[in-house]
């Protein structure tokens, strides 16, 4: 008896599928399908107590039934996390279906699988009925009869829903009801699939309009009352399950994924030796693909949302919006500005082809940024920069600008550099004559030589900072506020004086408009010679550039420079002992400076590290000469001791690195 109790409850969940058809074929009759909503509703509630009965197509109240079944735009999130949703099987019923879990026991694994795989595939060609035969058909009539909306958006926004319909109603879901009722005689279920899985990719079409179908959807929702009508009328009946239409037209999107799941945790209940396995695995491979076209399309998508998501940030200039662009990253950085001591706020959109500086709007209506430059990737550079005062910085040079940025951390600047690179490198793999780009050091007197023999004038130069600077980078003249003001060259970055700067030449990277620049370039670019006045004046002994970086010194950075030896020189000085002069002290008012305003020939001096006042002094003594230094802390403090006893004792570095002390 217990038996047959079970299998009569198992027919009838089998029916309960079954029967949503049953309603949506005649639901266009009022109160013709009251007997089966009947038997759905009793399945569905517990003993026996059904709400009221309501007619499946009766029109409701329209102000109450746009509070609760408005349709809704499925969020970009929701798409981004569908296939982690489908891949955890988180859509698989808490009951399997068909019988009682003590009768399943007595039934393999596989059919039990494959009686799962018949029942979701009933229900689910009753969710393409609602889809094809009701939504698409009465707003297809509606469009006809009232022309208040175009039947040509109708059909856009159920794409090819007709055509998987029929393929599941009139093909899938019949052999697979055919293969089960004949399990004992044929237990295969792969020679099936494989037979129909070709014709899933035309999912692919489905997958990539949805995101359209939407907006349409909500669009013609909101503008057209008879379109809006015929949704809600048919929401609002029991047939639709209190979903909204876009509901019901997520089902084909998840609908692949969920078969791949069922068919491979078939292939690993099927025995070693058992018949079908190898069909079983075939199928599972062309199902695979299947789902790369399903899942190829919900990428396409993401990635369109997020393209559009970013361009009306941007305000959608004509310029930037194509959907052809891919985003590989975007943050706020720091732009150090070379007047002001302060960073800037800015914004970073980094594309395959183009990277967008931007500057946040105070006022966010409609676009959130302003786009200042758009710097191009092909031909663009990228490396770090070692800044003692701005940590976390990297330098950005393109053929439009160049830009000194500043990343909250160290993790952060490498991931920007790495992302920068990475856009470089596509670029040239594209294009193969496109020439490599070199990264030196900061500061290399040999970039500056490669920028002037190649580069000069075909992309923005690096601006040296107008305080890393006291006097003219090419006469060597100390500036003043009133006589000898800062200018920067176009071409090369140097800080020059109004003299040597008093010159205009042609440069490409903006648009072959004439720029001031100085002598030196002018002359390159020109080819024009100038004399000048002080090309045969000796050159004095403080006359030497200052390093700012290890390469090139022993140790290298700022100090104060304490007591009245120092004279009008100024609190601090940055202070450096070169590599090609290993026994000398040289102090410059700046770091980029050409030319030391105190020199120190170090042998021989006497070297005293802390006094009681503060232990971050130190100073040399010899002979009545006494200077005295004050560092930052006492671990640079002692580095310098030890740069300036081994200068003073006569060592001398043997190779590149040999006895580097710096930071």
């Amino acid at each position: 008896m217990e038996a047959c109790r079970m299998e009569g409850e198992s027919k009838e969940k089998l029916a309960s599928v079954s029967s949503l058809v049953t309603v949506f074929e005649n639901s266009r009759t009022p109160g013709a399908a009251s007997r089966v909503c009947k038997l759905e509703i009793e399945h569905h509630c517990p003993g026996g107590r059904a709400p009221p009965p309501a007619e499946p197509w009766k029109e409701p109240n329209l102000g109450e039934t746009l509070q609760g079944s408005e349709p809704r735009m499925v969020s970009r999130r929701y798409l981004s996390s569908l296939k982690n949703k489908l891949s955890s099987g988180a859509w698989r019923k808490s009951c399997q279906p068909g019988t009682d879990p003590g009768l399943g026991t007595q039934e393999p694994e596989e059919k039990r699988i494959v009686q799962e795989l018949l029942e979701t595939e009933k229900a689910y060609v009753a969710r393409l009925h609602l889809l094809d035969q009701v939504f698409f058909q009465e707003l297809l009539r509606e469009a006809r009869a009232s022309k208040a909306f175009p039947e040509d958006v109708v059909r856009l926004i159920f794409s090819n829903i007709s055509s998987i319909y029929q393929f599941h109603a009139q093909f899938f879901l019949p052999e697979l009801q055919r293969r089960l009722d004949d399990w004992t005689a044929t237990p295969r279920i792969g020679d099936v699939i494989q037979k129909l899985a070709p014709f899933l990719k035309m999912y692919s079409e489905y997958v990539k309009n949805f995101e359209r179908a939407a907006e349409l959807l909500a669009s013609w929702t909101d503008k057209s009352a008879p379109f809006q009508e015929v949704i809600t009328r048919i929401q609002s009946s029991e047939a639709s399950g209190s979903l909204t239409l876009q509901h019901h037209m997520l089902e084909p999107v998840q609908r692949i994924p969920r078969y791949e799941l069922l068919l491979k945790e078939y292939v690993q209940k099927l025995p070693a030796q058992a018949p079908d396995r190898a069909d079983a695995q075939k199928a599972l491979d062309m199902i695979f693909l299947a789902a790369q076209h399903s899942n190829a399309a919900i990428t396409e998508m993401e990635r369109l949302q997020d393209l559009w998501d970013v361009y009306q940030r941007l305000g959608l200039e004509d310029d930037i919006v194509d959907p052809s662009n891919t985003l590989l990253r975007e943050g706020p950085v720091l732009k150090i500005s070379f007047r002001r001591s302060d960073p800037m706020e800015r914004y970073l959109f980094l594309f395959n082809n183009m990277l967008l500086y931007c500057i946040p709007k105070v006022i966010q209506v409609g676009a959130q940024f302003q786009v200042r430059t758009r710097i191009d990737v092909a031909g663009m550079k990228v490396r770090e920069l070692t800044d003692a005062e701005f940590p976390h910085s990297f330098l950005v040079s393109g053929k439009q600008r160049t830009l000194e940025l500043q990343a909250r951390s160290q993790e952060e600047m490498i991931s920007w550099i790495q992302a920068c690179q990475a856009a470089i490198d596509q670029i040239e793999k594209r294009n193969e004559t496109f020439k490599a780009a070199v990264q030196g050091p900061e500061g290399d007197t040999q970039e500056q030589e490669q920028l002037q023999s190649e580069e000069l004038g075909l992309r923005a130069p690096q601006w040296v900072r107008d305080k890393m600077v006291t006097m003219c980078m090419r006469c060597r003249e100390p500036f003043n506020a009133l006589m000898r003001r800062r200018h920067h060259c176009r071409a090369c970055g140097y800080v020059v004086c109004a003299k040597c700067s008093d010159y205009r030449a042609e440069l490409k990277y903006d648009g072959n408009r004439p720029n001031r620049v100085c002598f030196h370039c002018y002359t390159f670019l020109t080819g024009n010679v100038l004399r000048e006045d002080k090309e045969d004046k000796k050159r004095g002994i403080l006359e030497k550039g200052s390093t700012t970086g290890s390469e090139q010194s022993i140790m290298c950075g700022f100090l104060q420079l304490v007591g009245d030896k120092w004279g009008k020189s100024g609190p601090r000085g940055w202070c450096v002992i070169p590599r090609d002069d290993p026994l000398v002290l040289y102090v410059y008012a700046a770091p980029q400076d050409m030319r030391a305003h105190t020199s120190v020939p170090l042998l021989g001096y006497q070297v005293t590290a802390g006094t009681q006042a503060d232990s971050r002094v130190f100073q040399l003594q010899q002979s009545g000469q006494l200077y005295t230094f004050k560092a930052e802390t006492e671990e640079l403090r002692d580095r310098w001791v030890k740069a300036m006893e081994r200068a003073a004792s006569g060592w001398s570095p043997r190779g590149p690195s040999d006895g580097d002390l710096s930071d």
